[in-house]
């Protein structure tokens, strides 16, 4: 539901030369890590940077692009890293690094800088420039908020409906703050309510008080909802509105693609953990009356509530829970019976108190782990014929894209800053592509488009290049609670009725419509080999606790 994202620090910060420049730096200047292993991240259906602290006296990044690690090392939003080549935020990699336990944050930034100018001779500098940012002011009809009492402390609660409700019932999500200064608001705007901010929010209201308020919205875009914008003039009394604003940024002035070589012997010096494993685990059904799956890592444990052994199985094999054809053999149970876990990794005494001690990839195998031994079960993976999708050209619409710009699609509008979801909300999705090649742009469809489609989109469509354009269509879940959503599209006969892939009567707009209109491009069903999970065997109930 929403996305944390590390807050832009000064300007000043960026402008220190030993920050940028961390190759010319003098080596006992400058933290560095004792051994560093970086590579190629291999292909993951989950392409998303994981990872980015320490633990222990080891620093793992994985699935990480350049703008990624560049963020992470100088503190700043993906959107303030500016410049560099195409590949910045297509090429992701791995990094498996070695620093002395107890190091600080600061310090591991300041590793993680001479690192990247080391093995990628990254070269960057600070800019101010004008970005597309949602500013904070105080409106005209004067602040609605309560100013905190003097020695009040700040809080933060947060709270929502749940996301499953019957068709045309709006999901609220809401948060209590108390004694918040408005430049904190800023940021907690931004992570909250992601689905209608995709920019930074920047505080431009000049209070420096803390203050008391309650802020109420519908978390995604739908109709008769609240929108973020009208809830925080409503509630709080300021405007949130996009413009273009002066901002900190970094911009990439080179960097190459390819890291240099590991040094020799880099893998027996950092020799890959013990396969992960739980240290206690419970699993017992869970009470009928549960709503949903809430799942919470705190510590060194996780409470996971309602799953089901689908969603289980589907999560840590890296599957998608809504594709049938996902998982072979499956019984009917498997999508019926929930569960409550409660599992336990052996704590680290020397972890920050309340620190998460648990690596979330480590945790896909820690629960492939749990459900072989407690429900006995036996799988493989092999390819089976399914349906899928090609992508062929009817009547392009798209503009070629600079060669030079970076390449990649981000959710919300564009340079001209139009949002048509604001307009017509059942349009929950909208993509901005830069520079993708169609054969990029078929590999990310199934990401950018979860719920339509499962495996990589192939490119026939015989377009060279990279090409910039929009894509704003309807999720699928909108198109579901549509009335009559329809088995087909009549204009594209082999579409999967399943899908619901056809456009709504109430405005709705499917993604092979969208395609097709938005962009002159056609998704055409074909059948062909993709993996899968094929279950051998597998117990209706776990061994006891």
């Amino acid at each position: 539901m929403r996305t944390i994202r590390s807050s832009v620090v000064a300007l000043a910060l960026l402008v220190s030369p030993l920050a940028l420049h961390a190759e010319d730096a003098k080596p006992a200047a400058t933290p560095s890590f004792q051994l560093a292993d970086v590579r190629v991240s291999p292909h993951s259906n989950n392409p998303f940077m994981r990872g980015g602290t320490l633990r222990g006296e080891q620093y793992i990044v994985r699935q990480a692009t350049m703008v990624d690690l560049i963020a992470a090392a100088y503190g700043v939003e993906n959107d303030n890293v500016l410049g560099g080549p195409a590949w910045l935020d297509t090429d992701r990699y791995d990094i498996a690094a070695k620093a002395p336990r107890g190091t600080s944050p600061e310090d591991t930034k300041l590793m993680l800088r001479a690192l990247l100018a080391d093995r990628f001779k990254l070269v960057l500098h600070p800019d101010t420039k004008p970005l597309p940012s949602y500013v904070l002011r105080v409106s005209k009809e004067g602040l609605k908020m309560k100013e905190a009492d003097p020695g009040e402390s700040r809080n933060l609660e947060e709270h929502h409906t749940p996301t499953n409700l019957p068709p045309g019932v709006p999901a609220y999500y809401s948060i209590t703050c108390r004694a918040m200064p408005i430049k904190d608001l800023a940021g907690i705007l931004h992570d909250f309510a992601t689905a209608y901010l995709p920019k930074p929010v920047v505080d431009a209201t000049g209070l420096t008080a803390g203050y008391d308020f309650e802020l109420r919205w519908t978390w995604r875009p739908v109709p008769d909802g609240l929108t973020i914008f009208e809830a925080v003039k409503k509630q709080l009394g300021l405007n949130l509105e996009l413009e273009n604003y002066p901002t900190p940024v970094v911009v990439v002035d080179s960097a190459n693609e390819k890291p240099t070589p590991n040094a020799p012997g880099v893998d027996k010096d950092l020799p890959a953990p013990p396969p992960p494993e739980f240290d206690v685990a419970t699993i017992k059904p869970s009470s009928p009356d549960t709503k949903g799956i809430q799942g919470r890592i705190n510590g060194n444990q996780v409470n996971l509530t309602g799953a089901t052994m689908q969603f289980l199985i589907s999560w840590a094999w890296d599957l998608s829970p809504a594709d049938k054809d996902a998982i072979v053999n499956a019984p009917k149970w498997l999508n019926q019976t929930k569960y409550d876990i409660l599992a336990k990794v052996a704590p680290d005494p020397q972890a920050p108190k309340n620190a998460a001690q648990i690596d979330f990839d480590e945790l896909k195998i820690m629960m492939q782990k749990l459900v072989m031994e407690r429900f006995q079960m036996k799988a493989h993976m092999e390819d089976r014929v399914t349906d899928a999708y090609t992508l062929v050209a009817v009547n392009p619409k798209m503009k070629k894209g600079d060669p030079q710009a970076r390449t990649g699609c981000k959710e919300g509008p564009g340079p001209d800053g139009k949002d048509p979801r604001i307009a017509n909300p059942i349009l929950g999705r909208l993509m901005t592509c830069q520079n993708m090649t169609m054969a990029e742009f078929g590999d990310q469809l199934r990401i950018l488009a979860n719920g339509y489609i499962y495996s990589p989109v192939e490119d026939a469509t015989g377009l060279k290049g990279g090409y910039d354009f929009t894509l704003s269509f309807s999720t699928i879940g909108q198109l579901r609670s549509g009335p009559n959503p329809g088995s087909g599209d009549s204009n594209n006969s082999n579409q999967a009725p399943s899908q619901a892939g056809a456009s709504d009567p109430n405005g709705g707009l499917s993604l092979f419509d969208a395609i097709r209109q938005q962009l002159g491009l056609k998704m055409e069903k074909v059948r062909r080999p993709e993996p899968a999970l094929v279950i051998d065997h597998i117990e209706d109930k776990p061994s006891d606790n």
